[in-house]
C-alpha cells in the first residue's frame, strides 16, 4: 500500500484519508482514489457519482442526507478551503447525534471518508473554494433529509471567524434539529 494513509476518527467509521503527493520542480502528482488502496485499508464501497461545487467565502451548505437512500461519501476540496462535518444518524449506534469535523483544504490534500446514514455540510473558510464528492448512491431529488447546521442538541463548533457573514440556502435555513428528526424517524425512541 504506502499510497494513501487512513487515520480513524473518534466516531467509528468516519476516516480521514491523506494520499501521498510526489512533488518536483514541475508541481505535484497525486492519485485521488484507487479501489484497490481504499479497500486494503476497509473503504471497499463503490462509488457511482462525483459532485463539485464551487462556494465563496461564508457559505454553509447543511447539515445533508439522503433519508431512503443512503450515500457513503469521499469528500475532498481542489481549491480553496473548507471546515467539514458529519453527523452519527445511525439507528442505534452509540455516537448518536455527535458529530465530527475536519479542516479539508487544497493544501493539505486531505479527503474525509463519510459512511452511510450521517448528516454532512461544510463551512467555506477561504475566499473561494471547490469542493468535490464521491457517492455510492445517485441523488433522488424527492429524498433530501437535512437538520439545523446550529442545533444546539449537535454542538457543531463551527469556526465562523469574527465578522464572517453566513449564507444559507432558503432550504438550509428551514431545518429541524435532531429531536424533530428522531421523533419522526424513529416514533421518538432514543435511538
Amino acid at each position: 500500500m504506502g499510497k494513501i494513509t487512513v487515520e480513524n476518527c473518534p466516531i467509528e467509521g468516519l476516516k480521514v484519508i491523506t494520499p501521498a503527493v510526489y512533488g518536483d520542480s514541475r508541481g505535484y502528482f497525486m492519485e485521488t482514489y484507487n479501489y484497490n488502496d481504499f479497500k486494503d485499508a476497509g473503504i471497499a464501497e463503490v462509488f457511482v457519482q462525483d459532485n463539485q461545487s464551487a462556494s465563496r467565502k461564508g457559505v454553509l451548505r447543511g447539515l445533508h442526507f439522503q433519508k431512503e437512500f443512503p450515500q457513503d461519501k469521499l469528500v475532498r476540496v481542489v481549491s480553496g478551503e473548507v471546515f467539514d462535518v458529519a453527523v452519527d444518524l445511525r439507528e442505534g449506534s452509540e455516537t448518536y447525534g455527535q458529530w465530527h469535523g475536519e479542516l479539508l483544504s487544497a493544501e493539505n490534500k486531505k479527503q474525509f471518508f463519510i459512511p452511510k446514514n450521517f448528516a454532512h455540510g461544510f463551512l467555506v473558510l477561504s475566499d473561494y473554494a471547490e469542493f468535490c464528492y464521491k457517492c455510492t448512491d445517485f441523488y433522488h431529488p424527492n429524498d433530501e433529509g437535512g437538520l439545523a447546521w446550529n442545533d444546539p442538541d449537535i454542538g457543531v463548533e463551527w469556526p465562523i471567524p469574527d465578522g464572517m457573514e453566513l449564507t444559507l440556502s432558503d432550504k438550509d435555513k428551514k431545518w429541524q434539529g435532531i429531536k424533530a428528526y428522531t421523533a419522526e424517524r424513529f416514533g421518538g425512541s432514543s435511538v
